[in-house]
C-alpha cells in the first residue's frame, strides 16, 4: 500500500534530478494542500528553483510537469498563482487506493523496509516521592513514540530509568528518623513517606532562602540600579528584562521563609535541624556507601513506592519493556571511570575527574572530589548498557527542556567514548502552564499531584457524560469517563507542538467540541452508533462492494483516510506526536461533514451507496481507534 505523499514525493525527485544539485530538498516542499480547491497535493518547489535558474517560477513550473511521469495516479497537474504546482488523485486511483485500505488490516499502513531498534527512555519519576503533573508529558510523550514506532514496524525497548537512588531518599530516611508518625506509617506507607518528605524539603528550603535571600536582593538591587543608570535604549531593555525574574525569585525566597516562620511548630523544627541539608546529603552518602540499616530502610520501602507508581501506570494504560533504576547501575559507576581514564578522557580537576569537551566552557563533572559519583557518571554507564545489551540505533530520552545542556555534554561525552554510530536524541518539551501561565501548582504553591488530577479529570469527564449518555447506567456513565478522563489528560498533551508550554485547563480538555480527545471519541462512536443500527457483519461486507465516492464529502472523507500513513510519517520526522493528533482531529472534522451530507440509515439510500458509506463509516472507525490507540488512549462504543 503506497504512502501517497511519499510516492509522488518519488516522481517529483525523478523530475528534479539534474534541474537542481539538491532534488531531496526541494521535494520537501511537496506537500498536502490546505485547500481542496487546489487539489489533493501542492508542490511550491519553483518559486525557489527559479532563483538559481534564474527563470521565471511559471517557466520552470512547466518545466517541472514536463518530466513529471504521474499520469498513473493524478489528473494533469496544473500551474497556479506565481508558479504552484496542482495535483488531483485521479477518481478511479482514489476508488481502488480506498478499498484496498478498506480489506488491509494495517488501514494501508506498511510496515518499515528498514526496521531500526530504539530505546525510549520515558517517565522517569523519582520513587520516593508521588508523581507530579510534570510526569504527565514525558510519560504521555514516551508511550505514544514507543507504541508508533512498533506499530511501523520497529523494534522498541521503554526503558522507565526511575530515581531511586538519589539524594530524595536521604530525605526520607532523616525525615524517618526525625519526625515518623509512627500510627500514620502503619496506616498508609506511601502517604506517610510522602509528608516526610514534604516536611524535610520545605525545612531544607527555608536554611536555603535564609542563605540566598540577601544575595538575591542584593543582585536585585543591583540590576535595578543599573537599568535606571543606563542610557543606551538597548542595554536599558536588556537589564529590565531580567527584573521579572529576580523579583520573583525574591519572592519566591521570602515565601519559603515565612511559611516556617509563621507556623511556630515549623518554626521551632526549623531551628532544631539547622544542619538538615548536610544531615541528608551524609544520609545519601551512607546508602551508597552501603550501610546496612539505609539498605534496610530502603528495601523496605521501594515496594510501596513502586506499587504506588503502578497504580498510576495501570491508570494511563502504561507499560515499559523494562524498568532499570538509578540504583541498577550504581555498582558499574566506578568502572566507568576507570574506563575514561585509561582511554585519557577523563582527568583530575581540583581534585574531581572531569571529561573536557571542546567546544564546551564547563567540563563534564563524573566525580566529586569527595569520591562520589553524579547524574552524569550514572547517564553514561546506562548508554554503555543499553548498547552492549540492545544494540539499538536510536536512544531517545523524552525529558523536559531545562535537562538540554546537561543532554548536550552527555552525547558529546558518549561520542568521545566511541558511541559515535547510534542516534542519541533529547526529545525535549515545555512546561505545564497553569491560568496564570506559569508553572502548574496547587494555591499553597506545590506542584500538582498526579493522581488527584487523573481522579479530577474523571470527576470532571462524569459531568459531559452525563450530560450526552443518560440513557447509559450509572456503572457504564463511570467506566465511559474513566477512559474520557484519561484521554482528555494525554490528548491535551499529545496535540501540543512537545516543545511548546501549553495551559492546563480541564474544562477544556473534557470538552466534546473542538480538538479534544472526547471529540475524536464521539466521532468514534458515532461511527460505530451507525455500524451498530445497519446490522450489518461488516467484516463480511469489506471487499464484498464498490465503494462510490461521488459526493465532495465522500471524496474528501476517503482522501483523508489514505493520509494516515503520512500522518505517521510526519511523527517520526522529529518524533513530535501532535503530527497524529492533528490528523485525526482533520479526520474527525471530515466524518463531521460526511455525515452531515450523506444519509447512512435514515433516510435510507439506494443498497449499493448505503453500502459504500457504510464501509466509510467502518474504516474511518477503525482508522480512529487505531490512531487513539497509537496514542495510548481508549475509545469507547457508545457515548
Amino acid at each position: 500500500m503506497p504512502n501517497l505523499l511519499a510516492e509522488i514525493r518519488s516522481r517529483f525527485y525523478t523530475a528534479l534530478d539534474g534541474m537542481t544539485s539538491d532534488p531531496a530538498a526541494a521535494v520537501e516542499l511537496v506537500r498536502p494542500s490546505q485547500d481542496e480547491k487546489f487539489g489533493d497535493y501542492q508542490a511550491n518547489c519553483a518559486m525557489p528553483l527559479a532563483k538559481q535558474l534564474g527563470k521565471s517560477p511559471r517557466d520552470v513550473a512547466t518545466e517541472i510537469i514536463a518530466k513529471l511521469q504521474v499520469d498513473d495516479l493524478c489528473e494533469t497537474p496544473e500551474i497556479a498563482g506565481p508558479g504552484f504546482i496542482n495535483l488531483r488523485l485521479k477518481a478511479d486511483v482514489l476508488k481502488q487506493l480506498t478499498e484496498q485500505t478498506v480489506t488491509d488490516e494495517r488501514l494501508g499502513v506498511s510496515a518499515t523496509a528498514k526496521p531500526r531498534t530504539f530505546v525510549i527512555d520515558y517517565s522517569a519519576p523519582n520513587v520516593a516521592k508521588p508523581m507530579h503533573v510534570g510526569h504527565i508529558r514525558s510519560t504521555a510523550i514516551g508511550d505514544s513514540l514507543a507504541r508508533i514506532l512498533r506499530f511501523l514496524g520497529h523494534r522498541v525497548i521503554g526503558d522507565n530509568h526511575l530515581g531511586d537512588w538519589g539524594t530524595q531518599f536521604g530525605m526520607i530516611f532523616y525525615g524517618y528518623r526525625n519526625f515518623l508518625d509512627a500510627d500514620a506509617y502503619q496506616a498508609n506507607p506511601v502517604q506517610e513517606l510522602a509528608r516526610l518528605y514534604r516536611l524535610v524539603r520545605q525545612l531544607m528550603d527555608f536554611h536555603d532562602a535564609v542563605a540566598n535571600l540577601p544575595k538575591v536582593e542584593e543582585r536585585l538591587a543591583r540590576r535595578e540600579e543599573e537599568a535606571a543608570q543606563a542610557t543606551d535604549k538597548k542595554q536599558k531593555k536588556k537589564l529590565a528584562a531580567g527584573l521579572p525574574d529576580l523579583r520573583d525569585e525574591v519572592t519566591s525566597l521570602k515565601n519559603k521563609i515565612a511559611n516556617v516562620v509563621d507556623n511556630p511548630d515549623l518554626a521551632q523544627l526549623a531551628e532544631e535541624h539547622r544542619h538538615i541539608g548536610q544531615h541528608v546529603l551524609e544520609e545519601t552518602a551512607k546508602l551508597h556507601a552501603g550501610d546496612a540499616e539505609n539498605l534496610r530502610l530502603w528495601h523496605e520501602f521501594m515496594p510501596c513506592c513502586l506499587e504506588d507508581i503502578e497504580k498510576i501506570y495501570r491508570r494511563l494504560d502504561i507499560t515499559f519493556d523494562v524498568t532499570l533504576g538509578e540504583s541498577f547501575y550504581h555498582d558499574q559507576l566506578p568502572s566507568v571511570v576507570e574506563e575514561l581514564k585509561a582511554k585519557g578522557l577523563a582527568r583530575e580537576s581540583e581534585g574531581a575527574m572531569c571529561i573536557f569537551l571542546e567546544g564546551h566552557a564547563a567540563p563534564f563533572l563524573i566525580q566529586k572530589s569527595d569520591g562520589a559519583f553524579l547524574y552524569a557518571t550514572s547517564d553514561l554507564a546506562t548508554i554503555r548498557y543499553r548498547m552492549n545489551t540492545w544494540q539499538p540505533d536510536a536512544i531517545l530520552y523524552v525529558v523536559d527542556h531545562r535537562q538540554s545542556l546537561h543532554f548536550e555534554h552527555l552525547f558529546a561525552a558518549a561520542r568521545l567514548w566511541g558511541y559515535d554510530n547510534v542516534e542519541l536524541n533529547h526529545i525535549s518539551f515545555g512546561t505545564v502552564l497553569g491560568e496564570d501561565n506559569r508553572p502548574f501548582r496547587t494555591r499553597s504553591g506545590d506542584t500538582v499531584g498526579l493522581e488527584s488530577l487523573l481522579d479530577d479529570a474523571v470527576e470532571k469527564a462524569l459531568e459531559v457524560v452525563r450530560e450526552s449518555s443518560r440513557d447509559l447506567p450509572p456503572e457504564a456513565q463511570a467506566e465511559v469517563a474513566e477512559r474520557v478522563g484519561m484521554g482528555a489528560i494525554k490528548y491535551a498533551d499529545l496535540s501540543q507542538n512537545r516543545t511548546n508550554d501549553y495551559q492546563f485547563n480541564l474544562a477544556k480538555m473534557v470538552s466534546n467540541i473542538g480538538n479534544t480527545a472526547t471529540y475524536m471519541q464521539y466521532a468514534y462512536a458515532r461511527c460505530r452508533s451507525i455500524l451498530i443500527k445497519s446490522k450489518q457483519d461488516m467484516e463480511a461486507l469489506r471487499g464484498k462492494f464498490p465503494l462510490l465516492l461521488d459526493t465532495p464529502a465522500e471524496r474528501a472523507l476517503a482522501m483523508e483516510l489514505l493520509r494516515f500513513s503520512e500522518a505517521l510519517d510526519l511523527v517520526t520526522l522529529d518524533y513530535r506526536p501532535n503530527q497524529l493528533t492533528s490528523y485525526l482531529w482533520t479526520l474527525s472534522n471530515k466524518l463531521s461533514s460526511f455525515y452531515e451530507a450523506c444519509p447512512v440509515i435514515h433516510p435510507a439510500p439506494p443498497e449499493e451507496i448505503r453500502n459504500s458509506r457504510l464501509l466509510l463509516c467502518d474504516l474511518t472507525a477503525r482508522v480512529l481507534r487505531q490512531g487513539l490507540q497509537l496514542l495510548g488512549i481508549r475509545v469507547v462504543e457508545k457515548m
